[in-house]
């Protein structure tokens, strides 16, 4: 009987020492190049994300359990979550029959609620997941022309809400803050102000602006930088989010590259893609929904632009979608099932990919290539570090190397299957001419990405 008790002590140790070990590096802060997030020493962190707005509003702590779990498992690293939920979020209470606020007053958190908030943000980080953290959707700033609401925060309250969040959360390492939830600040309102009162809220309570990582999450606004267009000058405003309107052949990329070279040099990525299995550009009856190899393009193009992560969606995921409720755009699947269609398991080996090299000195680099400037449809975009690159065609189409844009003398190529992970060898060439390669495959849903490394570094096989 002792020695059970024993082994089942060391159990536990390990369970908790594991817990523990995803943020033993400390919370997550800007890079010093100020293109990337680490961890507090240095450490490098990929954002991984998955959109779950109503986790903390949907889901019980079994089905939280189970969600988390499983998007561990592949690989994800952040989830994307909202406090003050979508779906009236103020009127209809959480599975424990709790709604968030009393009397729908920023100023009256109901502690019941948020104990269940606080039981998943913790259960994420056991599975070491960022909580990507959302104090509010935007509708309860502003309706616009659709949201549930009710409009609750002034400049006011806001600072109040955000005091209490941050102080709430200050100790937690696995979180990250985002203003916004899906609304763009309307010209001549107070609504920057408003947002400003809470991302200063939030810092005021955690201990200051080195202690709060701050994004917001913008619509969709064409090429103006995404969230900067508003929040560039703001000292709060640490990282750039774009969203890009869940349609085919967004020239995302540009967008990205649009921001990547404003200044200040922010850290920048798309942090609402198209989502899997969602009606393209809200139209299903001519465009259909969207596949897995449409959430694989919008990574890779984004990545390789110079989005510093990535986040993926799936439109009965975010919803979390059940028999039991009313289908927001078209028919689901249920959620526990939809955890595991295709997109999602592939960005598994987007993660992989990206860390497999030194990932704080890359840099997308166009002139790679000789077909630099090719459409959406089939884009090649290409992304370096100073000993290896990564080329990435959408389609399969053959693409001509530039020689000498990373060190080595010989050059080891490598083909990267963005659908199962697997590689096979491109051959050797030299770095001091041109090279051709042709893909293993080309077509619609035949994307590659092409490995090249500095022979002299050894790096190892993917």
């Amino acid at each position: 009987m002792k020695k059970r008790i024993i082994f089942a002590a060391l159990l536990l140790w390990q369970s908790l020492a594991m817990a523990q070990q995803p943020f033993s590096h400390g919370r997550l802060k800007v890079s010093d190049n100020k293109r990337y997030l680490v961890h507090q020493d240095g450490t490098p962190f990929f954002w991984m994300g998955d959109t779950a707005w109503e986790l903390f509003h949907r889901l019980n702590r079994e089905e939280a359990d189970q969600y988390l779990k499983k998007r561990a498992e592949q690989g994800f690293t952040v989830v994307q979550a909202v406090a003050l939920a979508e779906f009236d979020g103020l009127v209809e209470p959480n599975p424990y029959g709790n709604v968030p606020l009393q009397d729908k007053d920023p100023t009256k958190p109901n502690e019941a609620y948020f104990s269940h908030v606080d039981y998943i943000v913790d259960k994420a980080a056991q599975y070491g997941i960022v909580i990507a953290f959302l104090p509010t959707w935007g509708d309860k700033l502003f309706k616009n022309k659709w949201g549930q609401g009710p409009e609750i925060f002034n400049v006011s309250n806001a600072r109040v809400y955000g005091r209490y969040v941050g102080n709430r959360y200050k100790n937690r390492e696995n979180i990250v803050w985002i203003m916004g939830g899906d609304r763009n600040p309307r010209d001549g309102s107070e609504d920057v102000v408003v947002w400003r009162a809470m991302a200063e809220g939030i810092q005021e309570s955690v201990g200051g602006a080195d202690k709060a990582l701050i994004s917001y999450h913008p619509q969709p606004n064409g090429m103006d930088g995404g969230a900067s267009k508003w929040f560039n000058k703001e000292a709060w405003f640490d990282f750039n989010i774009h969203q890009n309107g869940h349609c085919r052949f967004t020239p995302m990329y540009d967008h990205i590259t649009y921001s990547y070279n404003l200044q200040p040099t922010r850290p920048t990525m798309d942090a609402e893609p198209i989502y899997e299995d969602h009606p393209v550009c809200f139209n299903p009856k001519e465009l259909g929904t969207s596949n897995a190899y449409d959430v694989r393009v919008y990574a890779y193009l984004d990545l390789f632009a110079g989005a510093h992560g990535h986040t993926y969606g799936c439109h009965d995921i975010w919803q979390m979608y059940s028999s039991k409720r009313p289908a927001v755009n078209g028919p689901h699947i249920y959620w526990p099932e939809a955890l595991d269609l295709p997109g999602a398991n592939q960005m598994r080996y987007v993660r992989k990919l990206m860390t497999a090299r030194p990932q704080l000195d890359r840099v997308p680099d166009q002139s790679l290539i000789v077909e630099n400037n090719l459409a959406s449809a089939e884009r090649i975009q290409a992304t370096r570090g100073k000993d290896y690159a990564f080329i990435y065609t959408s389609v399969g189409k053959p693409f001509t190397v530039n020689p000498g844009k990373i060190s080595g003398k010989s050059i080891t190529a490598t083909w990267f299957d963005p659908r199962t992970g697997k590689t096979q060898s491109a051959a050797t060439f030299d770095n001091q001419k041109s090279q051709q390669f042709t893909p293993p495959s080309k077509g619609y849903g035949q994307d590659w990405v092409l490995v090249l490394d500095d022979a002299s570094k050894n790096y190892a096989a993917l």
